[in-house]
């Protein structure tokens, strides 16, 4: 969904943004701004910066996750559902083979779960509390198992790597668009100008590189379907998806965690939007299960 780029393209363009403007100020990229005969360097460099944006980013995924979604971490489980819910994540980790994640729950009617975290021994798995009330158990172990599927499959580390890829050449590109519009439109190497360039050129640059991540994003989720029917039974999986899609509404978790959703988004056609989404429609989903 295009709510993806409010959250991980977003703290990514960002982090970026503020990193340029770090280096501005220290004067570490003069050099190349003002000459731009070094592309060497400059690739090097924006290697450097467009991997670090990304890893800043996913780094603080975690706390960003709690903070917007108002997660509950379940530190001493007070009921039966919160119970059930630790003993599954439990489970199901171990048959994944990765670390135990911290456990959460956030307030929402909708049905609905994400996944996140620096790495597959120190993830966060959250639910709705619409979904424990709403789902069977069944239906809501299968989400639990497409959330801890992602974490099994390093889907967060995949992602940053590509996104860190992107965010290279984004860094690249944005300068040596910087340098050719100075100097074709300013008659100059360097400035106010060329900077205001620079910034312009990353976040378009940026929004355009979020498409791919987004493709590879909803390739992904794919995966993690078989994963939670493997964990949790390819019957209970579709009716989990099933259920979605007959209950699904715009998702309630805040704009900045929808990526992270199972729901993501559904829709018929094409349109611009599409490229944005970082899930694929429900019943694409559903086909692909029932033909494993």
């Amino acid at each position: 969904m295009i709510n993806r780029v409010l959250y991980f393209l977003a703290t990514n363009i960002a982090i970026l943004v503020v990193l340029s403007i770090t280096m501005r100020l220290l004067g570490l990229d003069f050099h190349l701004a003002q000459y731009g005969q070094d592309i060497t360097g400059l690739l090097v460099l924006s290697a450097i910066v467009g991997m670090a944006g990304s890893f800043i980013s996913l780094a603080m995924s975690k706390t960003m996750a709690k903070r917007f979604s108002g997660a509950r971490v379940i530190e001493s489980p007070s009921n039966a559902r919160e119970i059930w819910l630790l003993q599954t994540v439990e489970k199901q980790s171990s048959a994944a083979g990765i670390g135990m994640p911290e456990v959460a729950i956030f307030q929402s009617r909708q049905i609905n779960a994400f996944a996140t975290g620096m790495n597959r021994n120190n993830a966060l798995v959250a639910v709705s509390s619409g979904l424990l009330d709403e789902m069977t158990s069944e239906e809501a172990e299968a989400v639990v198992g497409h959330e801890v599927s992602h974490v099994a499959n390093g889907d967060m580390i995949t992602l940053a790597l590509i996104q860190g890829v992107l965010n290279t050449f984004v860094f690249f590109l944005a300068r040596i668009i910087g340098q050719m519009v100075n100097r074709a439109v300013f008659r100059s190497s360097g400035g106010p100008a060329y900077w205001i360039i620079v910034i312009i050129a990353e976040l378009v640059l940026g929004i355009l590189a979020s498409m791919v991540v987004m493709y590879f994003s909803r390739k992904r989720e794919f995966r993690a379907d078989r994963g939670g029917a493997e964990l949790a039974g390819k019957d209970n999986m579709i009716a989990a998806l099933m259920r979605l899609q007959s209950q699904y509404e715009p998702s309630v978790l805040p704009d900045q965690l929808a990526a992270f959703g199972i729901s993501g988004g559904v829709g018929s056609g094409f349109s611009i939007r599409k490229l944005f989404r970082s899930h694929p429609p429900l019943e694409e989903r559903i086909e692909a299960l029932r033909q494993l």
